[in-house]
């Protein structure tokens, strides 16, 4: 009696709770953990630690990682304890995104593609080859976009805006400030970019009529709005059948002072989060991924996420 009562003493913690049922599900490594609790290393370790005193959780070693599961000798012993746990679990806010963020650690695990062009892209740009640039692979790439009508949401001044108007078919570029639709409106004019329209308004109350853009775009633009899973869906509203939405916007982050510094109103967002956001608003074929980290503290981390009407 005295060891169920340490157990359940020891899984009162929410977090050891999540951690547990991850576990009972899959092996997974300190650092599959931290990605999908969102929890520091120290913390997590402490957390199995404890699990491991109390015969929950056991490790092995491959190469220079280590991987934790349930032990499997404890688990029929504990039928009974894994229901309630999972009851449980219910009440944890958190814990509702856990399995989803699961199935992206593994799809991440066994992407070997990935880790092969993110080699790739470490090193493009860091030795010089001639010929070869970011720019050149930019307009290549326009090169081939179809002329489109096309949507940039939180678009600011407007400068991605006027690099997709070299080849849409129209581009409206929205922002809630008065004065950067001005000052782009002025650029677009003094360069003589006539398919590129500003309008002053709101991510959650968009000025485009229902399904009349082809590519909806966020730009690091999310993360202002009061309420991110209204803006997707104002993209989807604007958005004809069969077109595509494209976030770019931080992973989620710890960096408050980005609160004062860029008025940002979220500190980024798990690829959970945003497949959400998506998928509520009806967007299907959703995919996403982290293309870039910065090498400067605090380091933060870009992702892209995609999906279609």
């Amino acid at each position: 009696m005295a060891s169920i009562l340490k157990n359940l003493r020891l899984l009162s913690d929410p977090s050891r709770v999540r951690i547990l049922l991850l576990l009972e599900e899959e092996e997974l490594s300190v650092a599959e953990l931290q990605e999908i609790l969102a929890m520091g290393q120290s913390r997590i370790s402490t957390h199995l630690s404890q699990l491991k005193q109390a015969d929950l959780v056991e490790d092995r070693r491959t190469g220079k990682s280590i991987f934790y599961r349930f032990k499997a000798s404890t688990k029929g012993d504990f039928k009974d304890l894994l229901i309630v746990l999972r009851e449980a679990a219910a009440e944890i806010p958190e814990a509702s995104d856990d399995s989803a963020a699961l199935k992206l650690a593994l799809a991440r695990r066994q992407d070997r593609m990935r880790a092969y062009f993110d080699e790739l892209a470490g090193k493009f740009g860091r030795h010089y080859v001639p010929g070869r640039s970011w720019k050149g692979l930019a307009e290549t790439l326009l090169a081939l976009m179809p002329p489109l009508d096309i949507a940039d949401l939180g678009a600011g001044e407007g400068a991605f805006s006027q690099l997709l108007a070299r080849r849409a078919k129209s581009v409206i570029a929205v922002d809630n400030s008065q004065k950067m639709v001005e000052y782009g409106a002025e650029l677009a004019r003094k360069h003589g970019v006539l398919n590129l329209e500003y309008r002053h308004g709101d991510l959650e109350a968009v000025p485009i009529p229902d399904q009349t853009i082809d590519l909806a775009f966020f730009s690091q633009a999310l993360h202002h709005a009061p309420h991110p899973e209204r803006a997707v869906a104002e993209a989807y509203r604007i958005l004809k059948p069969g077109g595509r939405i494209v976030v770019l916007d931080l992973v989620r982050h710890t960096y408050e002072d980005a609160r004062e510094m860029y008025a940002d109103l979220w500190l980024g967002f798990s690829e959970v989060d945003v497949r959400r956001f998506l998928a509520q608003a009806g967007f299907t074929g959703v995919e996403t991924s982290v293309v870039h980290r910065e090498e400067e503290a605090p380091h933060f981390e870009t992702m892209l996420a995609v999906g279609v009407k």
